[in-house]
């Protein structure tokens, strides 16, 4: 073969190696950034107002990744439009590590009821997780004759005008599984809506609707003092939250499955070790004892996990709640 033949392979052989040593550099390079992460401040955004359990919960992670990097994890609280106000902003962040977003169930729901949204949740995110989760309780006055879930469901039915449930928002992960109970126990049951878990309480211990199916902290005190009566936890299995409390599926209706929950999220094409890294340090955090007994003390239950089982955790309530909006003809705004 000519040397004039031999150029072109010449070319392509220096240009193979130039590509070799390039991606030898990134692999050298991409260990070395996470490894310098973070080098500045991290905004930890919250979807809701301060003072709430997804803004305190937000601070105990917040607090425990400081420490643990030696950087601050700023929590900037962004309500509004029911989270997507704050989704939207992670959204256009840069996806470099250093914005963060604590999100919750609305998260999922708000793709499952079909709301506009200027974002896509699964093309603008990744899931890093954990998650931590919310149980929501089926709770009663004390003097009601209901004991069992077969006691609520037989009482159920037996009104023409169906039973009412204190909730404490529209499309929340407790309204949505009031409506799932309904559904399943074959019985009608409407929703009456509030501002938050402590109203719905007041108008329980009042009378004015027959239960609740929420959060437990702010009744904790009324069962205590004998004043409510807890029937059952919508969970896979108890919680330590309240771990009297018998699930739905102890008393045989193991479908009734639904809770609040928050999760870690960062921007679609923030660096994979970046998210792993993220991803261990925020698991070590929650598992830490006096965190998790604080975020016991608030009614949530922290869950180890993967950015992957978190991000299928997602899919999995987009898929169970646009169901069940779709079968009980919700239109949430």
């Amino acid at each position: 073969m000519s040397r004039a033949a031999l150029r072109p392979a010449r070319r392509l052989l220096r240009a193979a190696r130039h590509a070799a040593a390039l991606c030898a550099a990134l692999a050298v390079l991409a260990p070395a950034h996470a490894d310098s992460y973070p080098s500045r401040p991290v905004r930890l955004i919250s979807p809701y107002g301060p003072g709430g359990s997804n803004d305190i919960s937000a601070r105990l992670l917040g607090e425990g990744l400081s420490q643990k990097y030696k950087q601050q994890f700023v929590v900037e609280n962004k309500p509004g439009a029911g989270t997507r106000v704050a989704s939207e902003q992670l959204a256009r962040a840069a996806p470099d590590g250093y914005t963060l977003l604590w999100t919750a169930a609305p998260f999922a729901i708000n793709t499952a009821a079909g709301l506009p949204q200027r974002y896509d949740i699964h093309k603008d995110f990744v899931a890093v997780g954990p998650r931590v989760l919310g149980p929501v309780f089926l709770i009663v006055k004390a003097d009601s004759p209901v004991k069992t879930v077969d006691d609520f469901v037989r009482m159920a039915r037996a009104k023409a005008q169906g039973v009412t449930f204190a909730s404490p928002g529209a499309g929340s992960g407790p309204h949505l599984t009031a409506e799932l109970f309904a559904a399943q126990g074959h019985f009608k049951g409407l929703s009456v809506h509030y501002r938050g878990d402590s109203t719905a309480y007041t108008e329980l211990l009042a009378g004015r609707v027959d239960a609740t199916l929420t959060a437990i902290t702010s009744a904790l005190p009324f069962i205590q003092a004998g004043k409510l009566r807890v029937i059952a936890v919508a969970s896979e299995r108890r919680t330590p939250v309240y771990p009297q409390a018998p699930t739905f599926g102890e008393q045989g209706m193991p479908g009734v499955v639904g809770y609040g929950w928050f999760g870690l999220m960062a921007p679609a094409g923030t660096p994979p070790a970046i998210v792993q890294q993220l991803n261990r340090d925020a698991n070590a955090v929650l598992a830490d004892a006096q965190t998790r007994s604080k975020l016991i003390g608030l009614g949530l239950q922290p869950e180890a996990g993967d950015s992957a089982a978190f991000a299928g955790f997602i899919d999995a309530e987009v898929g169970k709640w646009g169901a069940v909006i779709r079968s009980a003809g919700i239109v949430l705004e």
